[in-house]
């Protein structure tokens, strides 16, 4: 394999900027129990520093419909926030607001305490912020590796990037297998891979993943959900939108609830898991469980 031949010639890359060291050898292979949960791992300090993202008062509008009313929410360093709601309820578009592809009516979208607004996407990106689109929207007819490269399209330190690149094979090593496969080609769990290397590919200090689990597999719904909570333990923070509302919170610090545009409920991911108000909404029966979709 090109990788491991690499791997011989220069020896193992350095972790990445913002990456700790991982000394578990976890690699979201099949676990019977599923994702751990969150509260058994180590959090992030408390008061940590200022928000690594932060939305404060947040208005936007798509012509005269308004999908956002002074939306506040934030993510602190080392965090895996999530952010749950039904449909037409704003996820989306709050998503797209972080990403530069919305620009707000008002209010401030702040990263690393600078302000966003203004930006273009390839901007946005370049300042940290990498993006897990729903639906993964990969190249289809390119290899995974040149998909993988498509993450990096903003950086101009080749060496770096080509060895970036080993280390997500590491990190993936699905992804290693399909490196020369069109990215087409490969099954819905293993393209969700693709797509979470190529946004580490770009360095981000956050990732932006908008339902990560949507059309997965059982298998591989439980695969993802503990590389997302591997790579948070690395030192990327994660901001996530996700259908599974109970799974979610398994795995985040900090969830908010977005209903018809608004916050109408937040706190810490153990509490709001327990929270009769969201097992009501979100983990009761067929009709309840839909609404988080």
């Amino acid at each position: 394999m090109t990788a491991l031949a690499t791997v011989a010639r220069t020896g193992l890359p350095p972790p990445l900027p913002h990456w700790g060291d991982d000394r578990s050898d976890d690699r979201g292979e099949d676990r019977a129990e599923g994702p751990a949960r969150r509260d058994s791992a180590t959090p992030p300090p408390p008061g940590a520093a200022q928000p690594l993202l932060q939305l404060r008062k947040v208005n936007t509008f798509y012509g005269p419909v308004q999908a956002h009313f002074d939306l506040d929410l934030e993510v602190r360093p080392g965090q895996i926030v999530s952010l749950l709601g039904g449909n037409a309820s704003g996820k989306s578009t709050t998503m797209k607001v972080v990403l530069g592809l919305q620009r707000p009516r008002s209010g401030e979208v702040l990263f690393a305490g600078r302000s966003t607004l203004g930006l273009s996407t390839p901007q946005v990106v370049r300042r940290g912020i990498g993006s897990v689109p729903e639906a993964r929207r990969l190249f289809p007819a390119m290899t995974v590796r040149e998909n993988l490269l498509m993450g990096a399209y903003a950086r101009n330190d080749r060496q770096a990037v080509a060895q970036d690149l080993e280390r997500m094979l590491e990190l993936f090593p699905r992804v290693a297998e399909r490196i020369a496969f069109q990215a087409g080609t490969l099954s819905g769990g293993e393209q969700q891979m693709v797509a979470m290397a190529r946004a580490l590919m770009g360095r981000p200090q956050l990732i932006c993943m908008d339902e990560p689990t949507m059309g997965l597999s059982p298998l591989y719904v439980d695969k993802v959900l503990e590389l997302i909570a591997q790579i948070n333990r690395q030192g990327v923070s994660i901001f996530m939108v996700e259908q599974n509302a109970s799974l979610a919170l398994r795995i985040a610090h900090y969830g908010y609830v977005l209903q018809t545009g608004r916050i109408v409920l937040q706190g810490p991911a153990g509490q709001l898991l327990s929270d009769a108000r969201i097992r009501d909404a979100y983990l009761g029966g067929g009709d309840a469980a839909s609404t988080a979709s």
